[in-house]
């Protein structure tokens, strides 16, 4: 596909999407023959159509099979030392991407050529012309996005092996956006490039906060890294003021990019304005600190569905409820899906339209109590459904085929269909196929635990108490098994919480234990109350600052601090290790939650 049919901008980039979505099942069917064209002399698929007519769709439908990252590693992992592109890809492949590897496991390599970053692109520059339809005055302004790359490794070929945002921000595309597409940005490109995540956040923080009457829009990529930055910022203010005050760059940014830059915007000594932060800031409570430190933003861009929705109430706190919070786009590291056509929903509504020019999309079917599968069953290909002809309502599996080398991958994402824009099905994130709890026959899958706990925390808000953070672990050390959750509280009311963790106190803890497991299913609640074959659940909190070092283990590993998502089931013995470590109190359910045979 050529590159340059991708470089829609504005409302061309407006007409072209209405111009896909309307044409969804000839975009897709075309797409796929190019992609065979492409791809046809390639290894893998002389491997499965080898004597058909390669550029065949039906014959690619019936004799490719249903792959997971196990069955295609071995091909990314000689391309990786060195083989030919040829192995699964018409063309060279250019980089490595790593995904983040926090939601189901080891990080993966992931194939991309060049003009992948014409796709991405295309993606990204849709969502201000969409963003335009329903927010008016945003070209009048800044905006301040906390981005940031991770250090780049080598294949043993040489190939870059990086994630998809440092492979973007690092582009020509990225380098070259343009005003009426991005607003001016608060960061300065040095400062986003910076490797180091303390230096590139500080620079990144004092830019947003020297030109808080400029931002009209805020945000990460993820919610977890912009909460992430307001931890950050209740650390370091009284250095950013300082800087402002002086107009003297802190000496701990060693990065000469970065002291370039930020040396460049301070220029001048502002006590002012250093004495407007330094204010806000030393309130005893920053609820609504967001909206106080940049009152002319309109809205909070980040990623609030899946396991990212348990971040809604901390942002919300810290905007007093007041900024719409914007969920734009669907994407991963194999490939960028889809937008959301209304950005100012509610986050509990965020349906992405997938773009048929992006990927050719199949769709397995799964029932409404499914959505955990399994990688290791194998999937017929009779069972798949092409993009048009999902049901509304109906639950399925992700399945997608790249012009990069992927043929029918399971990206592992399950995904309910919510409605249509023109002939395209919109659909709403559920949860990470994989991301699940088990002991017995029970398998707890990431949206029923996010459930759970958000039906436990509500038991919280009595107490002026915040749950920011968790995650789970299936303790078998000990038979029966049981449920381990992690909670990180905020203490709005630190005398308050610590009546609540203190021991002294725990039946608000034990009636949160009781609650999650009254809220988990049907076959969770047998095995408790029944076969008793796991134990009572428990509850850990851990020390403010927790999950930040939890964080920064994983970042240590290899993770992404843009991409980082905080593991919903821990297995790393070091994470167990730091999380227990810093365990304050624990607590266990009181009784058997209910069952009825």
């Amino acid at each position: 596909m050529d590159g340059k049919k991708l470089e829609y901008k504005g409302e061309e980039a407006l007409k072209e999407l209405q111009k896909l979505t309307s044409e969804a099942d000839k975009v897709q069917y075309e797409l796929l023959k190019a992609i065979l064209t492409r791809n046809n002399k390639t290894e893998y698929l002389q491997k499965h159509m080898k004597g058909f007519s390669m550029n065949d769709v039906s014959v690619f439908k019936q004799k490719v099979p249903v792959i997971t990252y196990k069955d295609i590693y071995p091909y990314i992992q000689r391309i990786a030392n060195g083989e030919d592109s040829s192995l699964i890809s018409g063309h060279p492949i250019t980089e490595m991407l790593c995904s983040s590897g926090t939601s189901g496991g080891e990080p993966k390599l992931m194939p991309s050529i060049a003009e992948d970053l014409d796709r991405r692109t295309f993606v990204y520059n849709l969502i201000m012309p969409i963003m335009n339809q329903y927010v008016t005055g945003l070209d009048e302004g800044k905006a301040m996005f906390l981005y940031f790359v991770k250090a780049e490794m080598s294949t043993p070929c040489g190939l870059p092996a990086r994630t998809v945002l440092t492979s973007y921000y690092k582009s020509k595309h990225f380098k070259t956006r343009t005003r009426d597409l991005y607003n001016d940005q608060t960061s300065p490109d040095e400062a986003i490039l910076c490797d180091d995540s303390n230096q590139s956040m500080y620079c990144q923080l004092l830019a947003g906060l020297i030109h808080r009457q400029q931002v009209m829009r805020l945000g990460a990529v993820f919610a977890s890294a912009l909460l992430r930055a307001i931890s950050f910022l209740e650390r370091n203010w009284l250095s950013l003021c300082t800087d402002i005050r002086t107009g003297q760059l802190n000496r701990m940014i060693t990065d000469s990019g970065c002291r370039s830059a930020m040396s460049a915007m301070l220029k001048l000594a502002d006590p002012s304005l250093a004495d407007e932060i330094e204010n806000i800031c030393s309130r005893r409570s920053w609820k609504g600190i967001v909206c106080d430190l940049w009152p002319k933003a309109k809205y909070i861009e980040a990623v609030v569905t899946g396991s990212m929705s348990q971040y809604i109430p901390a942002l919300e706190y810290y905007s007093r409820g007041k900024l719409p919070l914007v969920c734009t786009m669907y994407a991963s590291s194999e490939c960028y899906f889809g937008v959301n056509l209304k950005p100012l929903c509610d986050p509990e509504d965020v349906a992405f339209t997938l773009l048929p020019n992006m990927g050719y999309y199949e769709f397995i079917p799964l029932g409404e109590n499914e959505t955990y599968g399994n990688d290791d069953e194998e999937i017929s290909t009779d069972t798949l459904v092409k993009l048009v002809d999902v049901k509304l309502g109906c639950y399925y599996e992700l399945v997608v085929t790249t012009f990069s080398g992927l043929n029918r991958y399971r990206i592992g994402d399950v995904l309910q269909v919510t409605g249509y824009h023109n002939r395209t099905p919109q659909f709403r994130f559920i949860c990470r196929r994989n991301v699940i709890l088990s002991i017995d026959n029970d398998k707890t899958n990431e949206e029923d635990l996010h459930k759970s706990i958000m039906a436990a925390k509500r038991l919280l808000e009595p107490y002026n108490a915040l749950l920011v953070e968790y995650t789970s672990y299936a303790d078998t050390s000990s038979v029966p098994g049981h449920y381990v959750i992690y909670w990180e509280i905020k203490h709005c009311t630190p005398s308050v919480l610590d009546k609540v963790t203190s021991p002294f106190g725990p039946k608000v803890l034990e009636d949160c234990c009781i609650a999650m497991e009254e809220d988990l299913d049907y076959i969770y609640r047998r095995c408790r109350t029944h076969d008793k074959c796991i134990g009572p659940l428990e509850i850990r909190v851990v020390k403010p600052g927790t999950f930040d070092s939890l964080m920064d283990l994983f970042i240590k590993q290899g993770a992404s601090i843009n991409q980082y998502k905080t593991p919903r089931c821990i297995k790393s013995e070091a994470a167990l290790k730091l999380l227990n470590s810093n365990m304050k109190a624990c607590f266990f359910s009181p009784r058997d939650p209910t069952w009825n045979p």
